[in-house]
């Protein structure tokens, strides 16, 4: 990778913060670079790393993700949510989770729009800083392009393909320098140059330290799994679920060369015995992952299921209220004599006494209006158990 680096050109100087970053980048991306070429984890790798590229692109951007969640989105799950938050709380949580899945689609599948824009401003670095390394081409060629106004998620993703293009990396790893867009970050070339360089050094070391976290669950879960008998598939299991990111019972089944119902049991084992997980809280279509990626399966809620006993649509209020009404407490024993007698019945007789006096008026209403009526002298009707009527004679 070394030789094929172009020379600086003649003239060319920096100065020694911005050389001292550009070493420390440069050291950086190689050995995450040597790393990866022919590492049977890179798919592996790809998805976590992007995940982790957005989400510092989104806390830069002001919009603040849980990996996790981006996740669940790109997997078509549902994300958890708090049922305490308010409604601008949870729309916050999806503007950021929108915000997230449009700059993973940016390095992923680019659409027909956004790959014209992408291929804007990969033209900036041809035109950066022509023969320098490309490091401090990438650099020039980025604050050039944000300067004029260009937005950010073009750039960024244009930068994997330079890395590749420029052959600095074998593998499209998502190095894109976030940091150096914080707001704190001085905008002059002079100091934004060694703070963009210092940004991807950290990005790469960061990727070295993930790989080398998920090796050491690789390797954890295939001890696990070391004292099975010698022609079990549990350790090619455990290979394909390293080297997947999600793998569903049909995919190992079609990786194993074994029937589905087998794959099943295999994987319900692993998540049994703690070393897989099951992510997506479902009876069918499920996806599996090592134990890893428990943090997944906590942001990920479960399918809408219904009630027992309860019909489609929601629930009424009435219920609802009813529900939440708490019920008076029902007395441990039954009342003796004595204890009844320590009651208070005061204003018992009173009420008593006021319902039947209601109970008394409503029965004449009633009788009144059972009673047929005859027409009086003017022509006005009256009831016939001969009571005056207001206005008019007595019958």
């Amino acid at each position: 990778m070394l030789d094929t680096l172009p020379r600086p050109a003649p003239g060319f100087a920096a100065d020694a913060a911005t050389a001292a970053a550009l070493a420390r980048a440069a050291a950086a991306i190689a050995r995450l670079d040597q790393a990866l070429a022919g590492h049977p984890l890179r798919a592996a790798f790809l998805y976590r790393a992007r995940i982790e590229a957005v989400r510092r692109q989104a806390a830069v951007d002001g919009l603040a993700i849980d990996p996790w969640h981006l996740a669940a989105l790109i997997e078509g799950l549902r994300l958890r949510m708090d049922h305490a938050l308010h409604i601008v709380d949870r729309g916050v949580i999806f503007d950021a989770a929108r915000h997230a899945f449009a700059l993973h689609q940016w390095l992923t599948a680019p659409d027909f729009d956004q790959e014209g824009a992408l291929q804007q401003a990969e033209k900036a670095f041809a035109v950066a800083a022509p023969g320098t390394t490309p490091l401090l081409a990438a650099a020039h060629g980025m604050h050039a392009w944000l300067d004029a106004g260009g937005d950010r998620p073009p750039v960024r993703a244009a930068l994997i393909r330079f890395w590749m293009r420029q052959k600095l990396l074998r593998t499209p790893v998502p190095l894109t320098g976030a940091a150096a867009l914080r707001p704190d970050t001085p905008w002059e070339p002079d100091a934004w140059l060694p703070a963009f360089l210092h940004a991807l050094a950290d990005e790469a070391a960061d990727g070295l330290h993930m790989l080398m976290d998920l090796e050491r669950a690789w390797f954890a879960a295939r001890t696990a799994v070391a004292s099975r008998r010698r022609h079990s598939r549990a350790a090619v299991a455990i290979d394909i679920l390293a080297a997947a990111p999600l793998v569903s019972a049909t995919s190992l089944a079609a990786g194993l060369g074994m029937a589905v119902k087998n794959a099943t049991a295999l994987l319900d084992g692993f998540c049994a015995a703690g070393i897989a997980v099951e992510v997506t809280h479902r009876s069918k279509r499920r996806l599996f992952g090592l134990a890893g990626l428990a943090p997944l399966r906590e942001s990920v809620a479960p399918p809408r299921r219904p009630e027992p006993g309860r019909g489609r649509g929601r629930p009424t209020l009435l219920r609802e209220a009813e529900a939440e009404t708490p019920s008076l407490p029902l007395p441990e024993r039954p009342l003796t004599p004595v204890d009844r007698q320590a009651l208070d019945f005061s204003d018992l007789a009173q009420w008593m006494a006021h319902a039947d006096q209601a109970i008394r008026h409503a029965r004449r209403v009633l009788n009144d209006l059972a009673q047929p009526r005859r027409p009086g002298p003017a022509g006005r009707s009256s009831p016939s158990d001969g009571r005056t009527i207001p206005g008019g004679v007595a019958q």
